[in-house]
């Protein structure tokens, strides 16, 4: 189960070439690879170094999408919700409690139309076939318990609301590198730090990024997989969006147990959702704003989105939220496809699959959530335009390495916490610390990371710097104090390797 930095020892040619790797790209590796392919997985950077680390943490089922009238994105992304809490990924997924406060701002007309799409989001619940046990119907609550789940909630004006459910990912970047172990473990290369230079339907050309040099890989298929890079290897024409998140220390929002929505004034369609997470912090999101320009590595909001998104969210709490309670922040580009002039808000969410000129195979647009309905699809095109066998796709019920079910994953010897990021696996992550238990404990304050998750991320994840441990493989690096204080603990890990 390697996942290794570069281009040294790779092999002459593999039936796959995935370029990307994010959660679409990793789960084209392992969709292929579980299809009896040879398969190669490069990305320049790391895991989850792009859009698959800087989503809402949400497993979403689509309801937001009916909203603009796309009912068969949101039935699909119900589908894959129910296939990620329920069949490959229990252990990373949770149903998260989700409350529209009724405030005086919401007028009648506005809480009918509310409860209307909760009702038709439950109608997408049964339609998945999604169990109650996992997602429960959604209900009226009093003023009185709309209080109790969100104490810091404003209370003049408000009249109850309605609770619903939906997924939550304990981490996105989790999600990812998950996805690859999976990937690996069935005999796909994985290979970070391997920059595509050149590509077609024949093979790739790879630079080294840690030694500079350079290597051919041939291929009967390629998957452009690179999401808002995707053009840089293809003709294909996209209209990035930018979503951007605050995250505020617990105590600005102090006893809040549920997803709370706040109208965005004006609209009928639009929310800022303020998300307890389960690091105890809470994210406030998410925009939608056009991204012209150069793709940065690393997007960042604009100050007038985060005044945006504190004025709006404030309005449903009693203590004002300013600049001050923000502790970090962050934004991703969505790659959508160019439909034209219009907002972005506007745009589709459906993903596309293109094929070039060259017989590259490019995958863009869609959700995390539907990661693996558009990495099906992505193979499926791949295999068809190369006229290769493959067997049918065993993705959907192909559990993601440490995923047990839920009566499992209770009995699991190890504390919670480590069980929701490791499922099965937790107590293997615990036995790193034998010998040594200050491994056990918090590597900083303001964190609960412990020194045996740096090492298992060092020694099974492919952890290769201290960005890829403080950023992606924890997201300690979303609060910057944090990240400066667990510094010397991510460089010290390190130091523990074997010769």
């Amino acid at each position: 189960m390697i996942i290794r930095p570069g281009t040294a020892d790779l092999p002459e040619s593999v039936d796959l070439v995935v370029v990307g790797l994010g959660v679409t790209g990793t789960g084209v590796a392992l969709d292929a690879v579980t299809r009896g392919l040879s398969v190669l997985a490069v990305d320049a950077h790391d895991l989850a170094f792009g859009t698959s680390r800087w989503s809402s943490k949400l497993v979403h089922g689509g309801l937001r999408y009916l909203a603009h009238g796309q009912v068969a994105i949101a039935h699909e992304s119900a589908v894959e919700r129910r296939i990620l809490m329920e069949s490959t990924a229990p252990h990373l997924t949770h149903a998260l409690p989700m409350l529209v406060p009724f405030h005086a701002t919401i007028g009648r007309g506005q809480a009918a139309l509310t409860r209307a799409a909760f009702a038709a989001g439950d109608a997408l619940r049964l339609g998945a076939r999604t169990a109650r046990e996992t997602l429960p119907r959604p209900r009226h609550v009093s003023t009185t318990e709309a209080l109790s789940l969100a104490p810091c909630l404003k209370v003049d004006g408000l009249r109850g609301g309605l609770l619903g459910w939906d997924g939550q990912l304990e981490d996105d970047a989790r999600l990812v590198v998950t996805i690859a172990r999976t990937a690996a473990s069935y005999g796909a290369h994985i290979r970070t730090r391997a920059r595509v230079l050149a590509a077609d339907g024949t093979g790739v050309r790879l630079r080294d990024e840690l030694t500079g040099a350079e290597t051919d890989v041939a291929a009967r298929m390629v998957v452009n997989a690179a999401g808002v890079w995707a053009g840089d290897l293809a003709d294909v024409r996209l209209r990035p969006s930018r979503g951007s998140h605050l995250v505020l220390r617990g105590e600005s929002l102090p006893g809040l147990r549920v997803c709370v929505t706040a109208p965005v004034p004006g609209s009928t369609s639009r929310f800022v959702m303020a998300l307890p997470q389960p690091d105890g912090t809470a994210y406030v999101g998410l925009t939608d704003e056009p991204a012209d320009g150069p793709i940065p590595d690393v997007p960042e909001p604009t100050e007038p989105e985060i005044g945006f998104l504190l004025d709006v969210v404030s309005a449903a709490f009693e203590q004002p939220l300013h600049r001050g309670d923000v502790v970090g922040a962050f934004a991703g580009l969505r790659p959508l496809l160019d439909a034209g002039p219009g907002e972005t808000a506007d745009l589709s969410r459906r993903h596309a699959t293109l094929v070039s000129r060259t017989g590259v195979v490019t995958i863009v647009g869609g959700k995390l959530t539907t990661y693996r309905r558009m990495a099906r699809d992505a193979v499926d095109a791949a295999v068809a335009h190369a006229g290769l066998p493959a067997a049918a796709c065993r993705t959907a019920w192909l559990p993601l390495v440490g995923a047990a079910p839920a009566s499992v994953l209770a009995r699991v010897p190890a504390p919670a916490r480590l069980v929701a990021r490791y499922g099965a696996e937790a107590p293997a992550v615990l036995a790193l610390a034998q010998g040594d238990p200050e491994l056990l404990a918090p590597i900083a304050d303001g964190t609960e990371v412990t020194g045996a998750e740096l090492l298992w991320a060092v020694r099974h994840e492919g952890a290769l710097d201290v960005d890829d441990l403080l950023d992606r493989r924890t997201r300690i690096g979303l609060r910057p104090v944090d990240r400066a204080r667990a510094l010397a603990a991510a460089r010290g890990v390190f130091a523990r390797q074997e010769p």
